[in-house]
């Protein structure tokens, strides 16, 4: 796969997924909706760590610039 996610969009996901967890672990969201919150952090850390978002692939979408 092509990586199609940039620096600026990397930064801002491991950013939302420190949050989301944190937010999750302090109980700060409700514990129903715990699990949701950790699995969108997982999801939003490990698409920052490889570079490919699934989503932006069918819309032809990349915040990475190309050298």
């Amino acid at each position: 796969m092509k990586a199609n996610v940039g620096k600026f969009d990397r930064i801002f996901r491991f950013a939302l997924a420190a949050v989301l967890a944190i937010l999750a672990y302090s109980e700060i969201i409700p514990n129903e909706f715990q699990l949701v919150a950790y699995i969108i952090a997982i999801v939003f850390a490990l698409t920052g760590l490889i570079r490919v978002c699934p989503l932006y692939m069918p819309f032809g979408i990349s915040t990475r610039r190309e050298k």
